[in-house]
Parts: structure tokens; sequence; C-alpha cells
């Protein structure tokens, strides 16, 4: 067996196109007939057990579109165990309540992001809700560690809930020790974040822009992409160089970025990447 990654979901929040945009990107998106839902990832160690990474706003679409994920044989089996949440954000976290007619629910993530996210306490009303602190030991021997790589506070949220805000997940197989490490809001590459990745098999990094000048040139943004906490894909490119086993994907793409109207291989994260002995 393996570490298996189903990628669901490869935009950014509001997906690609936007629903009520019609900028340059999302123009051509739909021109193309490109439909990105935002950003989320299902994981298994055996094919049977699934773990989502993080819970979009666009899940019941995904979890529609992904046979793997389907339920059954009873009424109300399904193949989805639980939720691994990298941040508090609405993009990552809206897709919770849509979850709630699950039967158990597990729900992991630092103690910042679960004390933080309001949908929390809703859903255990509704669910035999499970919630667990990473690093964490899944069904179908999975071990997730996690990585504290960003301090960035969602709008709606309190500061004072921690620090802890935006994790990378390394995900490993116990059995054969394949690793696969997902780091989509990543705001900068540090040596822990290096060190972090070192031999894992496949990476789904940040790809929300592609350079430094896209959010002014493109969008007429002041904000820099590292003050909104992402690395832009050509400034992680060199640090990438150092991990040559490693096989990088970008995800959480945004509109304002060129690659997410194109399907150009080892960029786009679209589809499953199955880590093999």
């Amino acid at each position: 067996m393996a570490v298996i990654v189903r990628v669901l979901g490869s935009a950014a929040g509001g997906g690609v196109p936007q629903w009520n945009c019609a900028c340059d990107g999302c123009t051509a998106a739909r021109r193309a007939g490109i439909d990105r839902t935002q950003d989320s990832v299902a994981v298994s160690g055996d094919g049977a057990a699934w773990y989502l990474i993080n819970a979009s706003p666009d899940i019941r679409a995904q979890l529609l579109a992904a046979e793997v994920l389907r339920p059954g044989p009873g009424r109300r089996d399904t193949p989805v165990r639980g939720v691994l949440l990298t941040t508090a954000e609405v993009d990552h976290t809206a897709g919770l309540l849509s979850l709630r007619e699950a039967v158990h629910l597990e729900v992991y993530g630092t103690a910042t992001v679960l004390s933080a996210v309001p949908l929390i306490p809703m859903l255990g009303r509704y669910t035999d809700l499970r919630l667990g602190e990473l690093p964490a030991t899944l069904e179908g021997g999975l071990t997730v560690r996690s990585l504290t790589v960003g301090t960035k506070v969602p709008r709606y949220a309190r500061p004072d809930c921690g620090t802890d805000w935006v994790s990378a997940l390394r995900i490993t197989d116990d059995r054969t020790g394949r690793a696969f490490v997902y780091a989509t809001c990543l705001p900068g590459w540090t040596d822990r974040f290096d060190a972090f990745l070192e031999g894992a098999d496949v990476a789904l990094l940040d790809g929300t822009f592609l350079d430094a000048d896209e959010p002014a040139r493109v969008a007429g943004l002041v904000r820099t992409p590292r003050e909104m906490g992402h690395l832009p894909i050509a400034d992680a490119r060199a640090a990438l160089a150092r991990h040559p086993g490693t096989r990088a994907l970008f995800g959480h793409l945004n509109n304002t970025n060129p690659l997410a109207v194109t399907a150009a291989p080892g960029v786009t994260a679209d589809g499953s990447v199955l880590l093999e002995e």
C-alpha cells in the first residue's frame, strides 16, 4: 500500500473563474471551459479510509465528483473519516457545515485553529464529532505531522486564540515511509520548512501567485504575495533545486495566475497522485 492523494480542488478563494469576477483570468477560464474549485485534497493509506485536507466551500461538488469518495455499501457508510485543517480561513473551513450529515466525523488541527473556527461547535450539534490536535495517527496506516509556517489571522477571528494559524502537513505511510507534504499557504521558505520537506516523495505547494509582481501588475493590488501569506512559485524554484527527489505540484492557484488557465503538467494540480512502493 502507499499514500494515495486525490486533489479535489486547485484554486484559491473564490475558485477560477470566480462568480463575480470578469478579470482577464476569469474571462479566459470561462472561454476555455475551465472550472477550478477551491483548494482541497483527500488522502488515504489503504484506499478505504479517506481524510480531507481542508473543507472548501465547494466540498459537496468535490465529493460527488470523486468516485473513490462515494458512499456505500450501507445507507450511511462513507469512506470519509475526517478533516485535517491547515488554516482557519473561510476558504478552508466553510465546507465543514456541509459535512454535518456524517454519522461520525474527526476534525484535526492546531489548538489555535480548533478554537477559532466558529463552525466547529455548530458541527458538534449535528454529528458525533471528535476533535484532535496534530500530530495524529489516522486509520489506514498514516501518520500526520504539522509545522507552523504562518501567523496570518483570518479576518473574522480573534487574534488571542493563539499563534499556530497556518500549518504545513507531512503525511507518511507507516509501512513504507513514503511521504506527502501539503503546504498551499506558505508565506516563506524557511530552514525549518526545508527540513520538513526533506525526503518527501511528492509535495503540493503554494501556487497562489506565479511571481512577486503579479498582484500589482495584474490586479493593481498594493500588498505583495508574501504580505498576503503566499510565497510566489518563482521564489520557490531555487529552494526546490535542493530536493531533486521530490515531485513538486502547485495548488491554490489565484485567478491572476496565468497557470490557472493552462493544463501544463507538473504545475497544475488536478487529478490523483499515488506514491508507489
